[in-house]
């Protein structure tokens, strides 16, 4: 973000919650925290988007907020995927992530990101470099596979979102969200018509949002997060503690 110094800053994260970004610039904000939406007449459909210090999308919005850039939410708004019928058929879908770390070797997807990506971005002055290859091997893995109705809602609602912020007037836009999703982000956009008819009619419930406080045993894969990890807490301390780190988590 130094090197690129975006005017805006997009991150993968529910749209309606625009309003609540301001918060994050207070001292009082300290991550672990979480986004929470809810139907407010039932308030057990509620859904949480979790950040924690080492997080991107929370670096980024709080160098965007420190740096006076335009920082939004990019993702489908909590009020619509908490409306969505989500078919348990999508969990039955072969995972393209898992089976790139699997013919590299590796045990699963976290363990290939880990060494592949952060510890060679590590050794090098700025990550940034890697962004291309990225891209280009997340988009020779979405050729070999189908994309599920949410997902394709989702990427046309952040491409509108981009073309907005176009229009806008902005220049230098970074977007922070899944490799995955970087394919159908890079290049030309494309003719919004095709977006806004995937778009067009979504269901949407009265949701209401907040921030909540979070830890880092509900950052875990252990407690059934489906993007957790195995050691965040491990992993707040690498990151807030680069210089003589084993020794001071022992002490």
């Amino acid at each position: 973000l130094a090197e690129f110094e975006p005017d805006t800053v997009l991150i993968e994260g529910p749209a309606d919650a625009d309003p609540f970004l301001a918060l994050a610039a207070s001292d009082e904000m300290q991550p672990p925290v979480a986004l929470l939406a809810y139907v407010r007449d039932e308030p057990a459909r509620a859904a949480f988007w979790p950040f924690a210090a080492f997080s991107p999308e929370w670096q980024a919005l709080r160098w965007a907020i420190l740096h006076d850039a335009d920082v939004r939410f990019c993702d489908l708004p909590a009020a619509v995927s908490l409306a969505a019928d989500r078919s348990p058929e999508s969990a039955e879908r072969t995972d393209p992530l898992a089976a790139l770390a699997s013919a590299a070797g590796y045990d699963d997807f976290e363990q290939w990101w880990d060494a592949v990506i952060e510890h060679a971005s590590a050794e090098e002055e700025s990550g940034a470099g890697a962004f291309d290859e990225i891209t280009a091997a997340m988009a020779a893995l979405r050729a070999d596979v189908e994309l599920d109705e949410h997902t394709a809602r989702r990427e046309a609602h952040m491409r509108q979102v981009l073309r907005t912020a176009v229009k806008a007037g902005a220049r230098n836009i970074a977007v922070v969200c899944g490799a995955m999703h970087a394919p159908a982000l890079s290049g030309p956009l494309g003719p919004a018509a095709p977006d806004a008819r995937v778009l067009r009619g979504l269901p949407k419930v009265k949701a209401a949002l907040t921030w909540v406080p979070w830890t880092h045993s509900r950052l875990s894969a252990a407690s059934g997060y489906g993007a957790g990890i195995t050691s965040p807490g491990w992993y707040d301390h690498l990151f807030r503690y680069p210089d003589d780190t084993t020794a001071r988590w022992f002490t």
